[in-house]
């Protein structure tokens, strides 16, 4: 999970607070079958059913050759709680040869000694696939996320779904869910090969019936019971944060001695019943029967 403020979001999971950002702060709680997705060839998209039940922004593709303003929140100058030992800093937000980053380095900003960087989607998305091509970094006491989150700064329930390496340990992902501010479905699976050593696929499908995530293309998580579903349109994150007293859920928090970042190459959303958007989606390579 991760926590927020007034006007976007941030997100987390344990059973302690976590962050989400808009522009005040507030305090949220935390908890703590294989398919490939590399197809070339495009599958029958996901079944439309219910779709048109949810409202969505379109379904996009951002290989970020560019920021995209419109689409794009940067959060600055706040932060989401005393859980978070940092201040969300613009500065720490940057693109380079397609590749965007997010940093976390000891800078002391207003209260906190240590600043962060947070991005967030301005339309909201119902149900599709939700994929972001992303490599983090390591040490204890952060958290690189991405998930996609509404809550009631937005004058909604709290719903949220979740992928967070706690990078104390990246050879593991934590996928989980939020329901009306409880949370739900919690697992750490196995991210092949390290989140730090190189660029991973993560990815989960919401349905109507059913959640499901996908790390490289391999399922790992599913739920479909009716009350541990989200509801409601949800804005899409990239966080990278830390904290000193989540402890026994992100570990004892390190002072890394140098600059932080995760990377992200790529996040799309392809909203169900519309053709997958390139070969490596996994839109291209399930349909609503698998």
């Amino acid at each position: 999970m991760n926590a927020y403020p007034n006007n976007t979001s941030t997100a987390a999971a344990s059973s302690m607070p976590r962050a989400h950002s808009n522009r005040s702060t507030s305090l949220r709680l935390c908890l703590a079958g294989a398919l490939l997705a590399a197809a070339a060839a495009v599958v029958a998209p996901l079944h439309p059913a219910h779709a048109e039940e949810m409202q969505s922004a379109p379904s996009f593709v951002d290989n970020f050759s560019n920021f995209d303003r419109s689409r794009w929140f940067v959060s600055d100058g706040w932060n989401n709680g005393n859980h978070q030992n940092c201040t969300w800093s613009k500065d720490l937000v940057r693109l380079s040869d397609g590749v965007l980053s997010l940093s976390f380095e000891k800078r002391k900003l207003k209260d906190r000694e240590f600043a962060c960087a947070e991005v967030q989607t301005k339309q909201r998305y119902g149900y599709g696939v939700y994929e972001a091509r992303m490599k983090t970094d390591t040490g204890s006491g952060l958290n690189a996320a991405f998930f996609t989150y509404i809550g009631p700064q937005d004058k909604k329930p709290w719903d949220e779904i979740d992928f967070e390496v706690l990078t104390k340990d990246p050879t593991k992902v934590q996928v989980n869910s939020y329901i009306q501010g409880k949370p739900k479905n919690g697992k750490l699976v196995d991210v092949e090969g390290g989140a730090d050593k190189g660029f991973n696929d993560y990815g989960f499908v919401w349905e109507k019936d059913r959640l499901r995530w996908y790390v490289n293309g391999k399922l790992v998580n599913e739920v479909t019971n009716p009350d541990e579903l989200p509801t409601n349109p949800q804005k899409i994150f990239f966080s990278l944060w830390g904290s000193d007293k989540l402890t026994n859920w992100m570990g004892a928090f390190a002072d890394p001695g140098r600059k932080v970042t995760m990377q992200v190459k790529r996040i799309a959303f392809t909203a169900l019943g519309q053709p997958c958007q390139f070969p490596e989606s996994l839109a291209c390579s399930i349909s609503n029967s698998n």
